[in-house]
């Protein structure tokens, strides 16, 4: 739970305050370090795969290499010798790391070490490494031990997860096996544990400077504690808008996509044969203007947006072409060299425009392919019909044709698709279906290719939380066709968006943004009036479940224990727009798709 402290140290841009910590890190731990010339210090990289994990969505290649850094090596790779080179560690305090460590000193691999640890290391292991360092004649060259508390990986500027590696330990499946022991259930004592932290200056939610670039607030943030169990439905559900999809339907992984492209047909002696899968990774990042503005946008928008830039990045080029066309111009009467004076201007205008041209291009590509990969999908899963039908669904409109029809259509979607559904209608339902009903649907389901397995769970589920009425109302409102206005629609566009429905989006909140309502807001509300309070900074024994503040909150961090997914995330974003001066971040203990959630849900299921 690292993370979380840390987190709260700048509701307004988390990713910021990691990155120039991560920054501070690789330049030895103080503000600037230049060689004579006022270069950056060449240095080598040596991470695990948790610190790879926290510094790859945050710095590119590039960045670190603009920051001296020649190499980035993993700690348990064969590594060389480098004599003549410092070496900055970043890596978790465990035995094994701490031995390879040692090892390192023993061999003399680099000039000097600037041992980092992502989380605190214990006593006991910093004397290991003091006796390896003694043992190797050494002790001059480990040059810094740092504790860098940055235990957790932020994906956006208010978005962070505890952890990618080893995160089947804090996994959905992990915290909600039956046979669980009490031991591992008290690993994490998270009243205890913050109230340690407070105590602990150099990890500190509340320092002076909290919460945002250049605001300064007296009050402190509200951290939101909410179970993955108040809302099974939304994990599973079938998404509409950019990011969102891009995490269900393709390989999205800390902030990078990998695609397979294949190249059409070619032609040998034995004939027509299609040509070998391209594998292609994209990183969408912040820097990535068209991924900021769109990424919580709907679909049928994002396709029609990446034709519009298309469309103008075209025009500016044949722009280019035409002066460089008209500058060329031959002869040497009056009217030609008037034109080309005129000309001469905008052509150097457009010259200097140049990069930022080809920087357009790269993106403009990027996103036809990443959104035509996602439409692929669209049409061959019918995934508008999914995302309506469970809209309605979860939102208690009127259905307008049988659930049976649509795990019966061979056509619509894939068995995990079906039970997707199937599961959202189970779970939203006031009312468990009959046996009678239930044999039939579970009969379509087998019959459609589908493992029961995770049924069986939410089953249980249903039956052990008494939620027969939870998770609450989704609200009542719900998306609305458009017309087959939008231009997406045309065949002249890169995206034949034919058969597809053009849905929009309406704002509702989902549980946990209508709980975090509920909290920030101060409002009473039976949903979150039995909820426990606590203070770290008052004695233990004035805790209740009664709040003590009385004024809204402006600061929030929402923490979902057992995993957390892009449409809950985008939902609070949405939330807050309307908020003005509020600040929310989004915290989980993993982040999965539906894939990865169902995959644990069969595994609980199996029991």
């Amino acid at each position: 739970m690292v993370g979380v402290k840390m987190a709260a140290a700048a509701a307004a841009s988390i990713r910021e305050r990691q990155t120039v910590a991560l920054k501070r890190m690789l330049n030895f731990n103080v503000p600037h370090v230049k060689n004579s010339a006022g270069e950056p210090v060449w240095k080598v990289l040596i991470y695990d795969r948790f610190g790879q994990d926290i510094i790859s969505p945050l710095l590119s290649v590039k960045e670190l290499r603009d920051m001296g850094i020649t190499l980035h090596l993993l700690l348990h790779s064969d590594r060389d010798p480098i004599p003549d080179v410092p070496a900055v560690y970043f890596v978790m305090p465990t035995e094994e790391n701490i031995d390879r460590l040692c090892q390192d000193l023993r061999n003399q691999l680099y000039e000097s070490y600037y041992l980092n640890f992502i989380s605190a290391i214990s006593r006991s292991k910093l004397e290991d490494i003091a006796n390896a360092a003694l043992a190797a004649s050494a002790v001059t060259q480990v040059a810094k031990v740092f504790d860098q508390y940055l235990n957790f990986i932020t994906l956006e500027d208010d978005m962070f997860v505890l952890c990618n590696q080893n995160k089947e330990i804090v996994s959905y499946r992990a915290i909600n096996r039956t046979d669980i022991t009490d031991t591992e259930m008290e690993t994490v004592k998270l009243d205890k544990k913050l109230r340690e932290n407070l105590r602990d200056a150099r990890n500190s939610l509340f320092t002076g400077d909290t919460l945002g670039a250049g605001q300064f607030s007296f009050q402190r943030p509200l951290l939101v504690l909410v179970d993955r169990n108040i809302d099974l439905a939304t994990p599973l559900h079938h998404t509409w808008t950019y990011q969102a999809l891009v995490h269900d339907v393709l390989d999205f992984h800390l902030n990078r996509v990998n695609l397979e492209e294949s190249s059409g047909t070619e032609t040998s002696p034995a004939g027509a044969r299609p040509k070998r899968k391209n594998k292609k990774s994209y990183d969408l990042t912040p820097v990535d203007k068209f991924w900021q503005k769109h990424k919580g946008s709907p679909f049928p928008e994002v396709a029609e947006s990446v034709q519009q830039e298309l469309e103008s990045y075209r025009a500016q080029e044949d722009e280019v072409k035409r002066l460089k066309s008209i500058m060329g111009l031959e002869g040497e009467d009056e009217g030609a060299i008037s034109m080309l004076s005129d000309n001469t201007a905008k052509l150097t205008s457009a010259v200097s425009s140049l990069p930022e041209l080809l920087e357009k291009k790269r993106l403009i590509d990027l996103h036809t392919n990443v959104a035509t990969a996602v439409l692929e999908h669209i049409k061959a899963r019918k995934l508008d019909v999914y995302f309506e039908y469970e809209e309605k669904i979860m939102s208690k409109t009127t259905l307008d044709k049988s659930l049976l029809d649509i795990i019966s259509d061979p056509d619509a979607g894939t068995p995990e698709d079906k039970m997707r559904l199937f599961l959202i209608y189970y779970i939203s339902a006031q009312q468990a279906p009959s046996e009678a009903d239930l044999e039939q649907y579970k009969k379509a389901l087998t019959d459609a290719g589908c493992n029961l397995n995770p049924l069986q769970y939410i089953k249980q589920w249903k039956a052990f939380a008494k939620m027969a009425s939870a998770p609450a109302s989704y609200g009542n409102t719900t998306t609305k066709p458009m017309g087959l206005l939008s231009r997406v629609m045309n065949t002249g566009s890169q995206f034949v968006m034919e058969g597809v429905k053009n849905l929009v989006l309406k704002q509702q909140n989902l549980p946990v943004t209508r709980i975090l309502d509920n909290l920030m807001e101060m409002k009473s509300n039976p949903e979150t009036d039995d909820y426990r309070y606590f203070d770290p900074k008052m004695l233990r024994g004035n805790d209740s479940s009664v709040p003590r503040n009385k004024n809204p909150f402006q600061e929030a961090i929402v923490f979902v224990v057992g995993g957390g997914n892009y449409i809950e995330y985008q939902n609070l974003v949405d939330y807050i727009k309307g908020k003005q001066g509020k600040h929310i971040l989004y915290g989980c203990s993993e982040l999965f798709n539906a894939t990865q959630f169902i995959k644990q849900l069969s595994q609980l299921g199996q029991k």
